[in-house]
């Protein structure tokens, strides 16, 4: 696979061809959610509200909402509640608050049961209350003026009011020294009148914002908090069918396959005669495909390639025939007399083993008036394992031709099979690249029975005897 941007077809290939691998694994993900969510306790949230009266700045709300799940707070909830094993500490991971709109702090605590939600946000709300109150309440003493109450500020203001009016009607109205201190002293008085209307007004206020009221009782959760179980199934499914899909494409970007014929000619070190085409169809499964692993290999679709592209529609037979004609007419320019070469296939290499077997046909039933049997040349099959490249020694032979098909090997594999046939004293003559495409139906007025001998022919020269 090239480094191109993956492609929604590529997506769509991976679904189409491994649909059973990635539908088990994501049964195995949600086996591995369910497990997790036996392990882990049922946790149930309940929320309870705090209104918060008057004009409160944004600001101002997120600060009540940090003292409601401040450590003074839940550890007064702790100890009114008296679970065993539960510490303030352990609480205040269970409680959160935040602030809603309408000046309304909304509380939640989480427990493992609903009943103990409930209770727990309940409490957190009231001594939330309760100590919103204690700080704005006369236990600060911050300032004694404000402590002393709306009430006496205003019996301050209506004494002061009355002070004014006297002084006002005793006042000389000249420019004595009595009159001018009069009239100073009235100008004090109004003074504090005024400095007693403010702090009225920031009592009342104080008063109005420390009114807090709990909007009623929390209530009891019907279902689980997230993750519940039904999410941790659904979660693990789909997680380990993301990493299937994910590690399906991982390893098409490490695949260091050949897929271009230069790449193969030049691990190869030879020139290419040619490409073929072989008529797609499921390979049969021989002795080598039985077993267990084989067994499960085909049950989860992975003893076949997803990465390739999809056969393209090809001709009918004849003009795949052509092909390998053309193929034996170069060997036929290229090579002297007697024309014995032996054919290299790697072992396992289906499509490339189809292929030879039908090269070997067409060699030996060559049509062309222009060639006589005497010119045609001499195949001998021989299957290579490319993981120890064994090739048998020069008898005959002109020289190794190598059939494989694009996508399938390594250029070190490659390079392995070129090493074997030099240890066996054969040249690599030319190399075939095979590829698989769509056959068309046959029509019925169309070439002889005898297009089937080639398969026979497949099976006959695979042994590796000589023809």
């Amino acid at each position: 696979m090239s480094d191109d941007t993956i492609r929604l077809v590529t997506i769509g290939r991976i679904l189409r061809r491994r649909w059973r691998l990635l539908a088990i694994l994501a049964v195995v993900g949600a086996l591995v959610g369910y497990g997790t969510s036996l392990l882990v306790p049922p946790r149930y949230t309940a929320s309870a509200s705090v209104l918060l009266p008057g004009q409160w700045e944004e600001r101002e709300l997120l600060t009540q909402a940090e003292i409601a799940t401040s450590s003074v707070v839940v550890d007064r909830v702790a100890a009114t509640l008296r679970w065993t094993g539960v510490s303030g500490s352990e609480l205040r991971d269970r409680v959160s608050a935040k602030a809603a709109d309408g000046n309304i702090i909304k509380i939640s605590g989480t427990a493992d049961t609903p009943e103990r939600a409930q209770r727990l946000s309940d409490r957190v709300a009231e001594q939330f209350v309760t100590f919103a109150a204690q700080i704005t309440g006369d236990g600060d003493g911050t300032d004694p003026d404000a402590a002393a109450g709306p009430e006496t500020l205003r019996q301050k203001v209506m004494q002061t009011n009355r002070r004014i009016t006297e002084l006002a009607n005793a006042a000389d109205p000249g420019q004595t020294v009595e009159s001018v201190q009069a009239r100073t002293e009235l100008a004090k008085l109004r003074a504090a009148l005024q400095d007693a209307v403010k702090k009225l007004e920031q009592a009342e206020s104080a008063t109005e914002k420390a009114g807090m009221l709990v909007m009623g009782p929390a209530a009891r959760p019907a279902g689980e908090a997230p993750p519940t179980r039904t999410q941790l199934i659904v979660g693990g499914a789909l997680l380990f069918f993301l990493l299937s899909v994910i590690g399906h494409l991982a390893a098409a970007r490490g695949n260091r396959r050949l897929h271009t014929e230069g790449e193969i000619a030049a691990a190869l070190g030879s020139a290419l005669l040619g490409t073929v085409d072989v008529p797609g169809e499921r390979p049969a499964h021989g002795p080598k495909g039985r077993g267990a692993r084989a067994w499960i290999r085909r049950l989860l679709g992975v003893d076949t390639r997803w990465e390739t592209p999809a056969p393209q529609t090809s001709g009918d037979e004849a003009s795949r025939r052509i092909r390998y004609r053309r193929v034996c007419a170069r060997l036929r320019d290229q090579l002297p007399p007697p024309r014995r070469l032996l054919v290299v296939v790697p072992d396992g290499d289906e499509i490339a083993r189809r292929a030879a077997g039908q090269l070997v046909a067409e060699a030996e039933s060559d049509p062309s008036p222009s060639s006589s049997s005497r010119g045609d040349p001499v195949l001998r099959v021989a299957e290579v394992s490319v993981s120890h490249p064994m090739v048998p020694d020069r008898d005959t032979e002109s020289g190794a031709l190598v059939v494989l098909s694009a996508g399938s090997w390594t250029a070190q594999e490659l390079a392995g099979i070129a090493e074997a046939c030099a240890d066996g004293r054969h040249e690599v003559v030319g190399i075939i690249v095979a590829g698989t495409v769509r056959a068309r139906p046959t029509r019925p007025a169309g070439h002889p029975p005898d297009n089937a001998t080639p398969a026979l022919a497949v099976r006959g020269h695979a042994t590796g005897g000589s023809v």
